[in-house]
């Protein structure tokens, strides 16, 4: 099938535009109102764009309580949502008024961060401490109504690891078991199982691809 997006006329039960751009990383947004209630939420837009400087983003349909508290204190976090926290992660999705505090309602732990005034969920394998930098609101939105696609750009300024999960000097993501988002209502898991090193070959002289041995730690 081969349809347009913009009219998306798929003539399909259900969109698939979530479900062909997966795996997704889970955003789970911890910020407080200025009047200090905590809230706790995920997103499933959500990625880091950028290191050294550290960037992360993540975005909302409409103008939601991270939003609101976000933009007015200028602080966030981003609690790692993992297997053993599913249930808690789903339980903070539910729809609250703005007096409701989602740790509380989930079950959870806050810990304010050390960097901002944001609370992260205390039992998380790790956490984010962001500063906002900018919202860019995208085409069609209405601010007066909160309605539309916002997006959430926040430097990371501070970061916590729960120490069991270095190993050999490296965030031993497979053992932490981080969930992600895939389509409709399906998730998926990232474990031993499923994950594999391979380092990224070098051009040689001869201008053909050569293999690496081992990785200096160097993104290339």
């Amino acid at each position: 099938m081969h349809y347009d997006s913009l009219k998306n006329e798929h003539g399909l039960p259900y969109d698939p535009f979530k479900a062909i751009v997966a795996p997704r990383p889970i955003g789970w947004i911890g910020s407080r109102s200025l009047i200090g209630v905590y809230n706790l939420a995920p997103y499933s837009y959500f990625n880091a764009i950028a290191d050294k400087p550290h960037f992360v983003m993540f975005s909302s349909v409409d103008i939601k309580d991270s939003v609101k508290n976000i933009e007015e204190t200028a602080e966030f976090t981003v609690s790692l949502a993992t297997e053993d926290l599913f249930d808690h992660m789903n339980g903070s999705s539910v729809p609250a008024g703005s007096d409701i505090d989602e740790f509380e309602l989930a079950g959870l732990k806050p810990e304010i961060g050390q960097f901002v005034s944001a609370p992260f969920v205390s039992q998380a394998a790790a956490a984010l401490e962001c500063k906002h930098w900018r919202t860019i609101d995208l085409p069609n939105v209405d601010r007066d109504k909160g309605t539309g696609n916002y997006l959430i750009l926040g430097q990371v300024v501070g970061i916590f690891i729960n120490d069991k999960f270095i190993k050999d000097g490296r965030f031993n993501a497979s053992a932490a078991r981080p969930l992600v988002r895939l389509g409709y209502m399906d998730y998926g898991v990232v474990g031993s199982e499923n994950t594999f090193s391979k380092n990224r070959p070098k051009l040689g002289e001869d201008g053909k691809l050569q293999p690496v041995e081992e990785w200096d730690g160097v993104y290339r």
